[in-house]
């Protein structure tokens, strides 16, 4: 069961059946945008620092940290502004390596999110909103449908599919967002990210992001401890609307 953390309230669980609780934050900033440094092309041996101009200064962040920022930003804004339905959790490269599922699990995720964009394209009407996400087999659907007819048949669809273990539907009934907030969207994904990538106590490739409407939605693999300190840190961050964690808990 999905649990929603506020912000920039401090942190409650909700009673009784764990219902998402709904929390208001700052309006979303406009969209922030990563900035790649000057290439520099090398046509000898001659070192680098012998051949800065002066007056020259360093790249702030380290070149691994700027390259993930982008490609978070990159491809969150391919996903969610460029293709109408969406499929968000394929993994890429060495992250992969990082993943505390199983192979098997990462090879059915990607198979299972290109088998429901199929599916849910071909059997269900006026889908060009609806997002997929698989992470260990469990599939989150976020975006917006016209009508809760369609909110459930895209559910049953999806959960009709081969080795799908449950059903996250965090669909809403509403008009399908305009480019500005996709685009926000993909910028707030990064901006979590590179927040998680500095605490030094999370380890941020376990864990899923997918922003929505200015709603960060947490997937991963996690202990409790961790579970509860990424929703802190991504409830800190400016712009973020509102946490809802549908982490997989394992012990610790």
């Amino acid at each position: 069961m999905p649990r929603c953390w506020a912000t920039p309230d401090p942190l409650q669980r909700a009673a009784g059946a764990n219902p998402p609780q709904s929390f208001t934050g700052p309006e979303p900033p406009p969209p922030v945008l990563a900035v790649l440094p000057e290439k520099t092309h090398t046509m000898n041996r001659q070192s680098a620092s012998s051949r800065r101009r002066p007056g020259a200064r360093p790249v702030a962040a380290p070149l691994a940290r700027l390259t993930i920022l982008v490609a978070a930003l990159g491809a969150s804004v391919w996903l969610t502004a460029c293709v109408p339905l969406a499929v968000t959790g394929v993994a890429v490269g060495a992250m992969a390596a990082t993943d505390r599922r199983t192979l098997g699990a990462q090879t059915d995720d990607q198979a299972i999110e290109l088998k429901a964009l199929g599916q849910v394209r071909d059997m269900v009407a006026q889908t060009g909103g609806v997002s997929i996400t698989s992470y260990n087999r469990k599939v989150l659907l976020t975006g917006q449908v016209s009508d809760q007819e369609t909110k459930s048949k895209v559910e049953k669809v999806v959960a009709a599919l081969p080795n799908v273990r449950g059903v996250q539907n965090e669909l809403q009934i509403a008009g399908r967002v305009g480019l500005g907030t996709s685009t926000n969207d993909a910028a707030l994904t990064a901006r979590v990210k590179a927040a998680m990538i500095e605490d030094r106590d999370l380890n941020s490739q376990t864990i899923k992001i997918v922003t929505e409407a200015g709603v960060v939605y947490l997937m991963g693999i996690v202990s409790r401890n961790e579970g509860d300190r990424a929703a802190r840190v991504a409830s800190r961050v400016s712009g973020v609307m509102r946490v809802v964690t549908v982490f997989e808990y394992s012990g610790g």
